[in-house]
């Protein structure tokens, strides 16, 4: 073993790809990370977990220059490094995949790897060298996509493969990669992984961010644990186990299995009978689909991304239009008339956590107390006159759900934006919840969401099933369908293939009805 040559005990030969030592960064008095020391060994897949706002995102954003620490040193293969701009990281061979993609959606493939990095003034060079450079990295890797498509065409699977090109068409020789599957189905994500098993074997080095254990103990070479802005514990990842990481990540034990009784079935609220959705090109995106739902129990749906989950969601909750019928307690419900938008829904005792958080459940750019009374803000609870709203109750009401929920940091006044992805997750979850509906219409409910926020989100879904209310669930986690619902409907190109009861199926025969197979042959 060569000796120390440093008092940080770095080596003179095997030198990490990347060293952190004593890293702080602040925000104001929020203090996102707190001396940081980690090591990442050249050639391996190492996984950074720790709860939404434990300040993961933070630590890599400093790695790739977005932020500037308040403190500490970079190390890239050895030597000091200062990173003050992600050009700094990227001359340095860092490479990050974002969790939101920075792509121009209506680029081609080849125009967003060269954007940024052009040979000169004139683009058909350029693109002629990508194109070349692409063939190679997409064969060598597993990372085919069509260097001519448009991106918004794409899948998310697909624009993330030319996230992860642009980054190896940049000479990234450290890949970042920030919740990579949270938009993934399972397939997607399965080939992500094949693709970063690859990249490693040809000498790549991977920090993997996520907050799925599953993923972790599966990927992952090492192992990093994060909680409350400090570094917790590193360990091979072969030498630990889930409950271990769920227990230093969040400082207790964690109930990894939803715990729920049997249901207690009560009569049928929800009843939706030939539902049809055309989206605005005309394209049929639900084709005559029936089912119901009775009180006490939650029905999962479960399927590939882009069947028509979201488009049931959005036609039962009063976001778009359909035909057919939907009843509620037996009463027919106003499908496109002027009673059919979300309001005439939530009037009916139907509350709707929709799938994009950002994009319809929150006002990214109003306060916390503000979006935890959108939709119900006609209550006249929220009200002082009819010219006026109470703002003290709005606010009251929203420190009242923050504590209930365990949203952090608990400040009412905070802007949305400024929440984790997971506390951002809280907030729409309070709001529906607390108005203790009939139906709960809930999608991707743990999308992005850490161990410990899962936890409390599953006990609260169980606790308004078990209150006697109907819920239905949409999710692309098969894990969480299987261990949350009562029962299971698959749907496939805009039809329910199949229902199962959750107890009597598996994930085998609920991925090959996934795939499109019938009912009969799965």
């Amino acid at each position: 073993m060569s000796e120390q040559s440093t008092k940080t005990g770095r080596q003179e030969t095997a030198a990490p790809a990347i060293e952190l030592i004593g890293i702080s960064k602040a925000f104001g008095p929020v203090q996102a990370n707190k001396d940081i020391s980690m090591s990442v060994a050249k050639g391996a897949i190492h996984g950074i977990v720790g709860e939404n706002g434990a300040g993961k995102s933070t630590l890599m954003s400093i790695l790739y220059g977005f932020y500037k620490a308040d403190a500490g040193e970079i190390f890239v293969n050895g030597v000091a490094t200062q990173i003050p701009d992600s050009q700094a990281a990227i001359k340095a061979g860092i490479g990050m995949v974002h969790q939101h993609f920075m792509l121009v959606e209506n680029f081609t493939v080849l125009e967003n790897i060269i954007l940024g990095v052009e040979d000169g003034a004139l683009i058909k060079p350029s693109l002629a060298k990508a194109r070349s450079v692409l063939l190679e990295l997409a064969h060598e890797y597993e990372l085919e996509v069509d260097p001519d498509e448009i991106v918004e065409n794409l899948s998310v699977g697909h624009q993330q493969r030319v996230e992860i090109l642009k980054a190896l068409y940049r000479q990234a020789d450290i890949l970042i990669l920030d919740e990579p599957t949270g938009v993934l189905t399972p397939t997607e994500a399965e080939h992500l992984f094949r693709i970063l098993r690859n990249l490693r074997d040809q000498g790549k080095t991977i920090i993997l961010i996520t907050h799925k254990l599953k993923e972790i103990m599966n990927a992952t070479d090492t192992v990093s644990v994060m909680r409350r802005g400090k570094m917790t514990a590193t360990v091979k990842t072969a030498e630990t186990s889930p409950p271990e990481l769920a227990e230093l990540m969040v400082g207790r034990k964690v109930l990894l299995q939803v715990d729920k009784s049997p249901p207690k079935l009560g009569e049928t609220v929800l009843e939706v009978s030939d539902l049809r959705v055309r989206n605005e090109f005309g394209v049929e995106r639900l084709k005559g689909i029936s089912f119901n739902v009775r009180a006490g129990e939650i029905l999962g749906i479960a399927g590939v991304a882009g069947n028509g989950q979201s488009e049931l969601l959005e036609v039962l909750g009063g976001i778009c239009t359909g035909t057919g019928s939907i009843k509620v307690h037996g009463d027919e419900l106003d499908l496109t008339g002027n009673h059919s938008d979300g309001q005439s829904r939530r009037a009916r005792g139907i509350a709707h956590v929709p799938e994009d958080r950002q994009r319809l459940g929150l006002i990214m750019d109003f306060m916390a107390w503000e979006n935890a009374c959108f939709g119900y803000h006609h209550d006249p609870k929220y009200q002082k006159n009819w010219l006026m709203m109470d703002n003290a109750a709005i606010l009251a009401d929203a420190a009242a759900k923050m504590e209930n929920f365990d949203i952090r940091p608990p400040n009412p006044r905070l802007l949305a934006q400024n929440f984790s992805g997971g506390n951002q997750q809280k907030i729409v979850l309070a709001r529906e919840i607390e108005r203790n509906p009939e139906i709960l219409l809930v999608g991707q409910p743990t999308r992005g969401v850490d161990i410990g926020a899962i936890e409390f989100i599953h006990k609260q879904i169980v606790a308004l099933r078990d209150a006697g209310k109907a819920i239905l669930l949409v999710s692309v986690e098969l894990d969480e369908i299987l261990s949350l619902t009562d029962r299971v409907a698959v749907m496939f190109d805009g039809n329910i293939q199949g229902e199962r009861v959750t107890a009597e199926t598996d994930e085998k025969e609920l991925g090959l009805m996934m795939a499109g197979a019938s009912e009969e042959a799965a």
